[in-house]
């Protein structure tokens, strides 16, 4: 079992924040926040896949000015992302945002993190700082000949410092880098230093078949060692597929569950079913299923029986058949060309059965 590192807890709109709660999942919209309509389509359909906070660019005082309808529509808690621009913060406070964002390294000085802080204390809304490896502070890079883990977290540190001295204390800190062991490395280094709850991310991931490999193993190591309380897997283009990756990173670890784990084998010479097409229509069928469901599918009688009674539902196959078990159970065993319907019967009435119960 993972042991979360104990932190600070708070609320973000209606998420918790900190060890006392789940770990969130957070994305970012890539609309034009200043497009009320288009942001909140797009705010929607994350909602709707799973994401728990969702964070928007506020680049200008109309996009500052649209979060009164969008905060007001979101079906999710909304942070507004501020960069170079502190007014834009207090704006974005002032039109109902339920966390703030701001970068260390292009926020600017103390007397305007000053005017921040008092505004997040009179609407009571939490703030991230988020450092980040592309944008530190130009003396900390000098310093440290560099960007380094001790440049990321100096730059965390110097702000951290900054709001409590004005008794700010609903704080989130990310220390994000491209590079996964300097990011990783960072992250435990200010575990260690700090109370506050961590928002972890590869930043500039890169497209899926790169990003994915990145944040699972950045995001999935720290959380395995109890490091971490939000996560957002950064992925270019379309921010809704970083959500079910999200959660299999989370479900992985046995941290949140949601949807379907499909155990199958890699396949080998003992194999005498089609596995792999089975699991892929397996895949296809059961993608809208939100409820949390174990599916084992094996190929021959080593490991088959095995994984197949500890799942939800299994097949464990034999020359040209199968057996199908349903909770540890034997319930039938049928040909090859039958697993298929009699796996999708077993899963429907599964559905079925969570849809009554919450009817």
């Amino acid at each position: 079992m993972i042991k979360r590192r104990k932190t600070v807890n708070f609320r973000l709109g209606n998420i918790g924040i900190g060890s006392n709660y789940p770990v969130s999942i957070q994305s970012m919209t890539n609309t034009d926040t200043r497009d009320i309509n288009t942001t909140l389509k797009q705010i929607n359909k994350l909602a709707e896949n799973g994401c728990e906070i969702i964070r928007v660019a506020v680049p200008d005082e109309k996009a500052a000015l649209s979060l009164k309808d969008i905060c007001s529509q979101s079906p999710v808690p909304v942070v507004a992302d501020i960069h170079f621009d502190y007014r834009l913060a207090i704006k974005s406070l002032e039109n109902g945002v339920n966390g703030l964002r701001i970068n260390p390294g292009n926020i600017g000085n103390e007397l305007k993190i000053k005017e921040v802080v008092k505004a997040a204390l009179f609407y009571d809304v939490p703030i991230r700082i988020g450092v980040n490896s592309g944008s530190l502070e130009k003396d900390l890079l000098e310093k440290y000949q560099g960007v380094t883990v001790e440049a990321l977290v100096e730059s965390a540190l110097r702000h951290v410092s900054l709001l409590e001295k004005y008794n700010f204390e609903k704080i989130k800190i990310s220390l994000k880098a491209s590079y996964v062991p300097l990011m990783i490395e960072a992250y435990r280094n200010i575990a260690q230093k700090v109370p506050y709850p961590l928002h972890l991310g590869v930043t500039e991931a890169g497209i899926e078949k790169h990003g994915i490999i990145k944040s699972a193993i950045g995001i999935g190591a720290l959380l395995a060692e109890g490091i971490g309380d939000t996560i957002r897997v950064s992925l270019t283009g379309d921010p809704v597929k970083e959500i079910p990756v999200a959660f299999q990173i989370l479900s992985t670890l046995g941290m949140r569950k949601q949807g379907v784990e499909i155990i199958s084998c890699p396949t080998c010479g003992r194999c005498q079913i089609d596995i792999d097409k089975l699991v892929n229509e397996v895949d296809k069928s059961t993608l809208d299923l939100k409820q949390p469901l174990k599916l084992a599918i094996m190929g021959c009688v080593v490991n088959g029986p095995g994984e197949a009674r500890e799942a939800d539902i299994g097949i464990a196959g034999g020359k040209g058949q199968g057996l199908i078990f349903k909770k540890g159970k034997i319930i039938a065993k049928v040909d090859e060309d039958q697993l298929l319907p009699a796996l999708l019967k077993e899963i429907e009435k599964i559905r079925r059965s969570d849809i009554d119960e919450n009817d």
